[in-house]
């Protein structure tokens, strides 16, 4: 690896040239943690209830979440059956979901009132045609903006994209069955989501200012496979990702795109579709990082790879492997963003996670030449 001769950035300034791979001083840093991690954190004094974690952490990247597309605005979730655990609640998409109350997860998906073209028509698509600036939270948008714009972060609009938008409302079963017997309604909540996210995105930008980069997440894949073939991808879903991240070129924005699962089958289609960054790349599902990186790395960006698994260990010895075998890797095309490849439980302790930002920042930082 040959030393460059590179001074300190700002995260905006670094995570630009990683998106563009151009040389920086040292690789990206960002994380996602469930909800329990940062508590658990706050309880045992290391982060104070009112820090950020990208403050406390100094990430180079900050988002926001900026809009809600659930279908029916007006209508009130509703509590359907509970436990001492759990919460079974009926929400505006329709969508009847079980979720935990002592601890972050993914909810369970139970029933859904949208499960084919004539119920899509009856009860989600009229609410997602017209732009309703309640889905928008310009305050939060706002505040994040200029705090990621104090602190030199690169600062990304985050959502969803159609594929989660769509399961959201009709679940996986019911989607995954629509796209093998009747594409075509699954092509018109394409087209819709793809259109709403776009127009309140131009509504929101034009108010507000316009971010660092945006910022997709999308789950496409489970462990070894994607939900569906790169022919279903190409014929159906790509329609959507085309008209959504052509829209963020069109305004010089870059594009990072989150899946988890195993979506290498599908990522030559992404990168076809103009994804500047994939986001995760988790190991347990099959995805290997430094095959990607070896065969995509010219093309784009990655961010993450790194197994969470090593990190639950709380061991320096594991976390080092896994680091010393990818780091030195992964420096070598100015083109990796440090992340693990899922959120961060609480299982990990705070030293440990400290521990491991420390170790791979130093190797992942350039040399500088004399």
């Amino acid at each position: 690896m040959k030393s460059r001769s590179v001074t300190y950035m700002t995260g905006k300034e670094r995570i630009l040239k990683i998106l563009n791979h151009e040389p920086v001083d040292r690789i990206g840093f960002y994380e996602h943690f469930w909800g329990d991690t940062r508590g658990k954190w706050i309880s045992e004094g290391h982060i104070k209830e009112d820090e950020s974690v990208e403050d406390h952490f100094n990430f180079d990247i900050q988002r926001c979440w900026a809009f809600n597309l659930v279908a029916n605005l007006d209508f009130e979730p509703e509590v359907i059956e509970e436990t001492e655990e759990t919460r079974l609640i009926k929400d505006g998409n329709g969508a009847i979901l079980r979720r935990h109350k002592l601890h972050d997860s993914t909810p369970e998906h139970v029933d859904f009132t949208v499960r084919d073209r004539a119920t899509w028509e009856e009860h989600a698509k009229p609410y997602l045609i017209e732009v309703d600036e309640r889905r928008i939270n310009f305050e939060a948008y706002r505040r994040a903006r200029e705090e990621a714009k104090k602190a030199g972060r690169f600062f990304v609009w985050a959502g969803i994209n159609v594929f989660e938008l769509m399961h959201n409302v009709c679940g996986h079963e019911y989607l995954l069955m629509g796209m093998a017997l009747d594409p075509d309604w699954v092509k018109d909540m394409v087209k819709t989501y793809s259109e709403l996210t776009v127009q309140l995105q131009k509504v929101l930008f034009e108010k507000e200012g316009y971010p660092d980069g945006v910022f997709y997440y999308e789950d496409m894949g489970f462990k070894e496979k994607p939900f569906f073939s790169m022919n279903m991808y190409k014929s159906i879903i790509q329609s959507g990702h085309i008209y959504t991240i052509d829209y963020a070129h069109s305004q010089n924005l870059p594009v990072i795109m989150h899946s988890c699962g195993y979506v290498e089958p599908l990522l030559p289609g992404m990168i076809e579709a103009g994804i500047d960054c994939l986001q995760v790349i988790e190991v347990k599902a099959g995805m290997d990082l430094l095959k990607l990186y070896d065969t995509y790395g010219d093309q784009i960006a990655f961010m993450g790879g790194i197994d969470v698994r090593t990190l639950y260990t709380n061991d320096k010895k594991v976390i080092d492997k896994e680091l010393e075998t990818k780091i030195p890797k992964l420096i070598e095309k100015f083109a990796y963003v440090l992340h693990s490849d899922h959120s961060i439980p609480d299982t990990v302790d705070y030293e440990t996670f400290r521990y491991y930002i420390k170790k791979a920042l130093d190797l992942g930082t350039y040399k500088q030449t004399v």
